[in-house]
Parts: structure tokens; C-alpha cells; sequence
């Protein structure tokens, strides 16, 4: 039996619910083309750009072990320009795969201007605007601050014309899933990515005795298979708290199809790869696919709407 893993996110179509987490394989325009040829990538995320180039934190700066990774990147990135000089390649070569820009919340003025001047190239199929990065030790993670989310909002949606997306942190307190949920769907959002990485995680080294990465004396985001169980958490309780267009985009704790699977049953349209696309790069897309076709196919399902948020309670 054939299985479709084609998906939609708002008004774009997907060949396959794959795409990479931001940040990961996407920081040049030939990691970008890589991606963009991949067969089971359905669409390909820039790194969260900023208004110039931005080195990031010192390294060593990313580490990872059997249950996942910790990182304090610091959002090196190329400066927004230059994902938007790629969305021209993207179209020409590469229509069948939506290309989605990734803009990091730092500055207000920046992000306006950004997100205005994005909003009118050609090519750009949608704007993920990153609420969450956790790992700028002269910033605040934004998305934890009601009030100044909901300012932000209020002038990013006057500024933006093109479909927009939030990446989002991990939520924990119930009455946040309902108030964030709420305060999102006043604004004409297309999909939420759910989660970033986790705050402020701590890795040691037991040989050395030592922190494994270096910037924040250690502390960075877990990911990987750290973080899925608070994954599915966020993914199912947006799914059931946004209204039914906004798509979930599951990012966490993917290692396997069964991952995937896991996600799409608790509502997410899509996944995102990352520390796993760290470890193994782009091939981990077919690897995948494969898995989750097979997952399918055992249990009769046709396509993703099949089971997409069929979650059961007991």
C-alpha cells in the first residue's frame, strides 16, 4: 500500500511533513541547496537571521551525547540579506520546495524592517519569527513575557505580508498553554513551531569534571531525545488550543519514524529536525521517511490526515 506524506502549513503545500530546525545545516546557501535537493524534505528553514552578521557565542558551543545535545549558538547567522538573495535560487531551482525565512527577535526596529523588506521577495514562501532563542545572555527569552510578546505581535502584524509562523519555547504551567494560545490567535498566524530547545540545561563531563560547552559557564538548550516527552506535551496542547487552520510543527526529540509518528498523532502537520540532522546530516531525511512509510503502512493508514491528531485519552 502507497502512502502520501504530503501536509499543508497555512496556504503552503508539502511534498512531506520533513523540514530541518533552524539553525541546523541552514547557515549558507549550499547547506540551503543541499537541503532543497533533498527528495524527502518537504521544506527548508533559513537560520534566524538577524539585521548583519552575527558571529554568535565562543565555542565550544555545541555538545552532544547519547540522549540529545546541548547548545548556546548565540544565532550565528549571515545577516538577513543573504537568505534573501537565496530566495531566488530557491524559486528557480527548487518550486516544489517551500522556503521559509527564519527571523530572529533581538531588536524591534531590526524586525520591522526585516520582516517588512522580507515580506515582499519573491520566493519566500512563509516567516518563522523566533520567540525562543534561549541562548543570548543579554537578552531575554521573549516568548516568556506576555506583555512584550503581545506588543511585538501587535507591530509585526502590521509589517508582515507574507504567511507567519512563531517558534516557540517550552510551556509547562497549564494556565500558560490557555493564555499564550489565546493571545496567538488574535493574529492572523499560519503555524507555530513547537519547541526550542529547553533553557538552561547543564551537561557534564565526568572525565574532565568539567561543563561541556562554554559559553554561560555551561548552561544551553537541550534538545534531542531530552526534550520529546515536553515536546508532545506543547504539540498537543496548541493542537487542541489553536484554532483548526493554524498548523503545529512538532521540533524535539526526533530520533525515529516512530517519533514522527508520535508528533503527527498529537496533531503536528509537520517536524523539524534537528539535533538528529546534526548527527547524521541530510541523509536522516530518506532514513525517516522510510521509517514513518513503514509505520504507516502497518497500521493502514493512507495519509497523514489519517491520524493526525487522533491522539486517545484514557
Amino acid at each position: 500500500m502507497a502512502v502520501s506524506l504530503a501536509t499543508h502549513i497555512g496556504s503552503c503545500a508539502l511534498r512531506s511533513v520533513f523540514m530541518n530546525a533552524s539553525g541546523v545545516h541552514c547557515t549558507t546557501q549550499e547547506e540551503l541547496k543541499n537541503l532543497s535537493a533533498n527528495a524527502a524534505v518537504g521544506a527548508v528553514v533559513s537560520k534566524s537571521c538577524t539585521h548583519e552578521y552575527r558571529a554568535g557565542n565562543p565555542a565550544p558551543r555545541y555538545y552532544e551525547n547519547h540522549l540529545g545535545s546541548i547548545n548556546s549558538m548565540g544565532l550565528p547567522n549571515e545577516g538577513y540579506r543573504y537568505y534573501a538573495d537565496y530566495a531566488a535560487a530557491q524559486v528557480s531551482r527548487f518550486p516544489q520546495v517551500p522556503y521559509i525565512v527564519s527571523v530572529a527577535a533581538l531588536y524591534l526596529e531590526e524586525n520591522l524592517h526585516i520582516i517588512s523588506e522580507l515580506s515582499d521577495i519573491e520566493g519566500i514562501a512563509a516567516l518563522e519569527l523566533n520567540l525562543s532563542c534561549p541562548n543570548l545572555p543579554d537578552k531575554p527569552l521573549i516568548a516568556y513575557h506576555y506583555e512584550n510578546t503581545r506588543s511585538l505581535l501587535d507591530l509585526v502584524s502590521r509589517h508582515c505580508r507574507k504567511p507567519l509562523g512563531l517558534k516557540l519555547p517550552p510551556y509547562f504551567d497549564m494556565p500558560d498553554f490557555v493564555r499564550y494560545a489565546e493571545l496567538f490567535s488574535r493574529y492572523d498566524i499560519h503555524f507555530i513551531t513547537s519547541i526550542n530547545s529547553i533553557p538552561n540545561g547543564l551537561i557534564v563531563d565526568i572525565e574532565s569534571e568539567s561543563v561541556t560547552i562554554k559559553p554561560k559557564n555551561g548552561l544551553g538548550g537541550l534538545g534531542g531525545a531530552y526534550i520529546k516527552p515536553t515536546t508532545l506535551a506543547n504539540v498537543r496542547r496548541f493542537y487542541e488550543l489553536m484554532p483548526p487552520q493554524v498548523a503545529i510543527i512538532g521540533c524535539g526529540g526526533i530520533e525515529n519514524g516512530t517519533d514522527v509518528f508520535e508528533h503527527i498523532l498529537c496533531g503536528a502537520a509537520a517536524v523539524q529536525i534537528g539535533t538528529q540532522l546534526m548527527k547524521e546530516g541530510t541523509a536522516v531525511f530518506a532514513r525517516l521517511e522510510k521509517e514513518l512509510s513503514d509505520c504507516m503502512e502497518r497500521k493502514g493508514y493512507r495519509c497523514i490526515d489519517d491520524f493526525k491528531g487522533k491522539l486517545k485519552v484514557l
